[in-house]
């Protein structure tokens, strides 16, 4: 039987053209897509008007084995139903073969985070600009508390900026932090945080007194809400990572986010804490940093199972 795929195809292309409008590039990815599905099928000797189900679904299993990312499949596939349905409304073929094809599951990202030690020097380098005085140590000070609070705490940028003033006046090493719908929380506060704290709230109050604090936000902006914008902190923060030599576009105030979760789990916190610190109000969402726990996990079983001991004894 002669392969009459090319024709197959081309008219699809113009009924695709002429019926549904599609715009050139569509055409072109289109033609590209199904020339590919066809050599793909021809090198296991199916003639494209004649594959099956399990033909289609070796084919997105082979685009996967050759690096195409999931949206890169799903596109394929988008192609593969249009033309398959194509020659069922044509009477070309009896069934349509893609109706029980799985669209390809996208792969949640792993978080961007970064190193303790990095983070470390972030910190350790924001303490030492606080200690400068030349006339803008406020806002020396300020960053550093920000720095502090954020990586002791694990908030949301938007949570830590509009902190209300009354925290200034807190005993405990604990903080009551207002989430997404409204939902209160407790964190724990590290003694580096409750000091750099101490030492910004201590310069805020000499520099300006409580009738123009507004009594209201613990980091005072002239923005319209009142308190600092938390674009303005990100500038901030990727200002200190260029001082302190780091990538700049790997730094930002959700990436110290991920590092707070991340370096608890590398050392041992339960992942239910993790997600009560960070709010999520679904322990899904904090399943994202299950890799931080699938790495930990191995290596304490490469480190303290009896076998692993023996397979290192044997090398």
């Amino acid at each position: 039987m002669p392969d009459l795929s090319q024709a197959r195809i081309e008219a699809f292309l113009e009924m695709m053209s002429a019926e549904r409008g599609a715009a050139g590039n569509t055409l072109t990815s289109y033609e590209r897509d199904l020339a590919d599905l066809h050599d793909f099928l021809t090198s296991r000797k199916v003639l494209l008007v004649q594959a099956a189900s399990g033909d289609l679904s070796a084919y997105l299993a082979d685009l996967s084995r050759r690096g195409f990312q999931a949206s890169s499949q799903a596109r394929r596939l988008s192609a593969m139903r249009q033309f398959y349905k194509f020659l069922y409304a044509e009477g070309l073929r009896t069934d349509d073969p893609t109706g029980i094809l799985d669209a390809p599951k996208k792969g949640r990202p792993l978080p961007k985070t970064m190193s303790i030690e990095d983070v470390d020097r972030l910190l350790n380098l924001a303490a030492e600009e606080a200690k400068q005085d030349d006339g803008g140590n406020l806002g020396r000070l300020r960053l550093h508390a920000l720095m502090e609070l954020l990586y002791a705490t694990g908030m949301r940028v938007s949570e830590l900026v509009s902190l209300p003033a009354k925290v200034l006046d807190i005993k405990e090493q604990f903080l009551v932090v207002k989430g997404k719908g409204n939902k209160e929380r407790l964190v724990p506060l590290s003694g580096a945080a409750t000091r750099a704290l101490a030492a910004y709230g201590h310069v805020l109050k000499a520099t300006a007194p409580d009738t123009s604090l507004e009594n209201r936000w613990l980091f005072p902006s002239a923005s319209k809400e009142g308190y600092l914008p938390r674009q303005v902190f990100a500038r901030e923060l990727k200002a200190l990572a260029a001082r302190a030599g780091l990538r700049v576009s790997a730094i930002s105030p959700h990436v110290l986010r991920h590092a707070f979760a991340s370096h608890l789990l590398e050392n041992g916190a339960d992942l239910r804490v993790v997600q009560e610190l960070l709010g999520h109000s679904d322990i899904s969402t904090t399943q994202i940093y299950t890799h931080v726990l699938e790495e930990r996990l191995r290596q304490l079983v490469e480190t303290h199972h009896p076998l692993a001991k023996q397979v290192k004894r044997g090398d």
